[in-house]
């Protein structure tokens, strides 16, 4: 009986082991890679994690973030769909995985640029290819001439992560902002990397003062954006916050807060649920007062 049960055991072990990868890989079997043209020689990809900005053209193809590793064929058959190729350059908004796991792939035969904290923190993750990982770091800016336009990168310091930049194609005046705006939604705020609401909300500001108002706006997730898009995102943060502090200084418990939040339902959407988002405000808080 003995044996009888430890062979069944190491067969339960077998499938166990050798379903694991099959589940992974089956979170992304029905994802499909959506293309919108945003402007001249520029597109968004849509498909799991965050958005990606393409140009395509004489120069070759350029990509702003490459989603997660399973989907690096599909990005791949989408450029090649748009008359483009494997990408020159790859830019990195920052370093979340679903923003960079189609690096080890692409930074095969594509250079990667990113802030000098991306690269960084992409250091400290274990088992990582070197081909994933950055040959171009800046600090605060830098100028790509790509496909006949002028492409800035900024540093937009201490907001989602303290690595994230936006990238503004001037000529075809297109901004893709990263995670730096979750159109309509609540955001992440990763403050074990370097972010703040305090700098998430600078940043935003940044945006508003220095883009041109009729700029068309990538962001990090969710749809197209505008201008208008930036500042009422900006407001509902603004706003939000300034309710869950009153509330926890008021001594109120999450179920309370959330009740005083309820003009802003909407705005909890992916895995940032209303109880996750005043939790990023309690956290950020309890910060701010330490730091004080």
């Amino acid at each position: 009986m003995k044996i009888i049960l430890a062979l069944r055991f190491t067969a339960l072990t077998i499938i166990m082991l050798v379903s694991q990868p099959l589940v992974a890989a089956d979170r992304f079997a029905d994802v499909t890679i959506k293309t919108q043209q945003v402007g001249e020689n520029v597109y968004m990809l849509q498909g799991a994690g965050g958005n990606i900005g393409v140009t395509s053209g004489a120069d070759g193809t350029l990509i702003i973030d490459d989603q997660f590793a399973p989907l690096a064929g599909r990005i791949e058959n989408a450029l090649k769909a748009l008359g483009g190729d494997r990408p020159r350059i790859v830019l990195n908004t920052h370093y979340h995985g679903d923003h960079v796991g189609g690096n080890a792939e692409f930074g095969r035969t594509g250079v990667i640029i990113a802030h000098d904290n991306v690269r960084a923190r992409l250091l400290s993750q274990d088992q990582l290819s070197d081909s994933a990982l950055p040959l171009v770091t800046f600090a605060d800016s830098v100028t790509i001439h790509f496909n006949g336009d002028e492409l800035a990168l900024i540093h937009l310091p201490q907001g989602h992560t303290d690595g994230d930049i936006m990238v503004w194609f001037k000529q075809a005046n297109v901004l893709h902002m990263g995670d730096q705006l979750f159109n309509g939604a609540f955001p992440y705020i990763d403050m074990r990397s370097g972010g703040s609401i305090d700098g998430y909300i600078s940043n935003l500001r940044q945006v508003i003062r220095d883009m041109p108002n009729d700029i068309t706006i990538i962001p990090g997730h969710g749809p197209l954006a505008d201008m208008t898009a930036v500042a009422h995102c900006l407001k509902v943060i603004e706003d939000t916050r300034r309710i869950v502090v009153d509330g926890i200084e008021a001594g109120k418990d999450d179920a309370a807060i959330a009740a005083d939040l309820s003009d802003y339902t909407d705005w909890a959407q992916g895995f940032i649920r209303m109880n996750r988002w005043i939790g990023i405000v309690r956290a950020d808080h309890a910060q701010r007062g330490a730091l004080e």
